[in-house]
């Protein structure tokens, strides 16, 4: 059987299907849905102590490493972790939403942050908000350092902007989008406005190159872009003129939709990072699809990746992939 990402999500799904143990809600806190720790813990990993507990990675850096690009003062590894998988947002389905947030406990993300570290991967986009923050602090805690990239729109008087101290925050594709559709975008402008009052680097994600395009023509005031590869965000008018008048169920991933993207992000200057490069685990090979990503992008551009490491470990494997496309002599 081939070694995809579609394999392993079907085997995940299998694997959920054969346990006898009935469906269990997550723990608040620790390792569910909730949006902090238990009552009376630290943001420490549920319940082993708080900042008097601080503890160190015990293992050392991999030979096989994640190269590095400059992005605004700092070098960040040019591919980045993503949170969603963290949380339960596999972009797939109701049963792998509930398969990540129940194996993704708080201990199990900080295991994976320290892992990413080991190979290179010094950076993290994610939401500050339900668990993210508390997930974080506790890495943090237990001597784990990256550089973060925040989605807004957010309020940045919220306590996890001064906790985490997030070097970029970009105005989130779905919210942009959104507003691009309605004929809105003054209002994204606007908002990378105030963003740029916080000293940190601005920037603006879309699912669609028509509105990153747009940014870009009508040279905003902004650092870089966050471009999603598949165009997911389509409405269902646009859906159904695509497929004959057809609506398919859950999101709609075209194979032709990545060439689109690429040639927007080649076309601007500003570092832009691609996300869904993997169709959120349909592609059928998965070394291909990076291939295709740093083939397409410039070469101070990077990509965000997040990864499901119940049956595999999808750190090592996406790191190595990375690592001998972008070191080959």
């Amino acid at each position: 059987m081939p070694n995809t990402r579609r394999t392993f999500l079907q085997s995940a799904a299998l694997a959920a299907g054969m346990s006898q143990a009935p469906a269990q809600t997550p723990p608040q806190g620790r390792g569910g849905r909730g949006g902090g720790p238990p009552s009376g813990q630290g943001p420490g990993r549920g319940g082993r102590g708080g900042a008097a507990e601080v503890m160190t990675p015990p293992t050392p850096a991999s030979e096989v490493q994640v190269p590095k690009i400059k992005f605004g003062n700092v070098e960040i590894s040019r591919m980045v972790i993503g949170y969603n998988p963290f949380h339960g947002m596999s972009h797939y389905t109701p049963t792998l939403n509930s398969l990540m947030a129940n194996y993704y406990t708080q201990e199990r993300v900080v295991e994976v942050l320290h892992r990413c570290t080991r190979f290179g991967i010094n950076t993290c986009s994610m939401t500050p908000s339900g668990r993210a923050a508390y997930d974080h602090e506790a890495f943090q805690l237990e001597g784990g350092q990256m550089h973060i990239i925040f989605q807004g729109p957010g309020d940045p008087s919220h306590p996890s902007y001064k906790s985490l101290k997030p070097m970029a925050i970009y105005h989130h594709g779905e919210n942009t989008d959104r507003l691009f559709q309605t004929g809105e975008m003054d209002q994204a402008r606007e908002w990378c406005k105030k963003m740029r009052d916080t000293g940190v680097m601005v920037g603006v994600g879309s699912h669609k190159p028509e509105a990153i395009a747009m940014v870009q023509e009508q040279n905003w005031d902004v650092d870089f872009f966050v471009c999603c590869v598949y165009n997911r965000t389509r409405t269902e008018g646009e859906r159904r003129e695509l497929l004959g008048g057809e609506n398919p169920i859950g999101e709609l991933y075209l194979t032709d939709d990545p060439p689109r993207m690429y040639k927007v992000i080649r076309q601007t200057k500003k570092p832009c990072f691609a996300f869904k490069i993997l169709a959120a685990g349909r592609v059928t090979n998965v070394e291909a699809a990076f291939k295709q990503a740093f083939d397409s992008i410039k070469p101070n551009d990077g990509v965000i990746v997040g990864v499901y490491s119940q049956l595999k470990d999808q750190v090592r494997e996406n790191a190595t992939i990375v690592h001998h496309l972008l070191t080959k002599s």
